[in-house]
């Protein structure tokens, strides 16, 4: 198999585990408070984190790829999962799915501004569009303006796509799991105390779908996803993998339907049917490496 098709592949399957991400943060929230789903899933990673590096016996990475791995630390440790977190308690796991599938785009123009890959003036033309398509959504459901869980939204997106396009740049020396490991290990001090301040009252009054949801977004959402997520971009490029992520919004629609019974209407569903024209047609045009 050539190295963009495996990288292709590895990102489709990185993309279908974080597509039960925005389901799973509201079954938490059911239990729990958005900033102990947020810190907590981080913190329980971090254990896993800890014990696949002192196992494996992992090198510390160097100067440059710490400063890089502020950006992961920045939107995979604290922005995308604090912002995702606080909007699901005012909007429906079906509404972030199309405001997040933007993502491939904006992960692309990442990929260019940080790591020099050079997509085309049509590429662009798409971004520009997929763009529009998200914030007319959001319009269209906030009755002409932008509700506060459209704005955390959308800092969730900007915040994982610089993330997401820097882990996929560091896999290249450091691999996809290393990256996301000392991402959450050397974090794990402050997340620790955010978790521990904002725990339940009772433990014991946390229902099965709450532990599932919190168990899901932080063994897969926020470790295990990562480890093809970043390993298929360090294969295959940062801007042409992050095109996988146009089936998420779809993923998402359909687990909200099923673990949630969230009624999915039209306007949804054909918002969610432009951005991925949109996005798809993005992979059509040429991106330098």
């Amino acid at each position: 198999m050539k190295t963009e098709s495996k990288g292709m592949l590895l990102g489709l399957l990185g993309v279908a585990l974080f597509s039960l991400t925005l389901p799973a943060t509201r079954m938490a929230l059911e239990s729990f408070d958005p900033l102990f789903v947020a810190t907590g899933r981080a913190s329980l990673a971090a254990f896993l984190a800890a014990i696949y590096l002192l196992l494996g016996k992992h090198r510390f990475p160097n100067t440059t790829e710490l400063k890089y791995l502020l950006l992961v630390i920045m939107g995979v440790c604290f922005g995308f999962p604090i912002f995702t977190a606080l909007a699901m308690q005012h909007v429906d796991a079906s509404h972030g799915g199309v405001m997040l599938g933007i993502m491939p785009l904006t992960t692309a123009a990442a990929g260019a501004f940080l790591f020099k890959e050079r997509p085309s003036i049509g590429f662009w033309v798409m971004a520009f569009i997929g763009s529009a398509l998200v914030i007319g959504f959001s319009l269209i459901r906030g009755s002409g303006s932008l509700q506060w869980a459209d704005l955390a939204l959308l800092l969730a997106v900007v915040t994982g796509s610089v993330a997401y396009a820097t882990g996929g740049y560091l896999s290249k020396t450091l691999g996809g799991l290393q990256v996301i490991s000392w991402a959450l290990v050397l974090t794990s001090p402050v997340l620790i105390i955010i978790a521990s301040n904002h725990t339940p009252p009772e433990f014991s009054a946390v229902t099965i779908r709450g532990w599932i949801g919190f168990i899901y977004a932080a063994l897969v959402s926020q470790y295990l996803g990562f480890l093809p997520w970043f390993r298929g971009m360090a294969l295959g490029g940062i801007a042409r993998v992050g095109q996988t992520q146009l089936v998420q919004p779809f993923f998402t629609l359909i687990a909200s339907a099923l673990l949630l019974g969230e009624t999915l209407d039209s306007t949804t569903v054909l918002f969610a049917i432009a951005v991925f024209f949109v996005v798809a047609s993005g992979r059509y045009f040429n991106i330098k490496r």
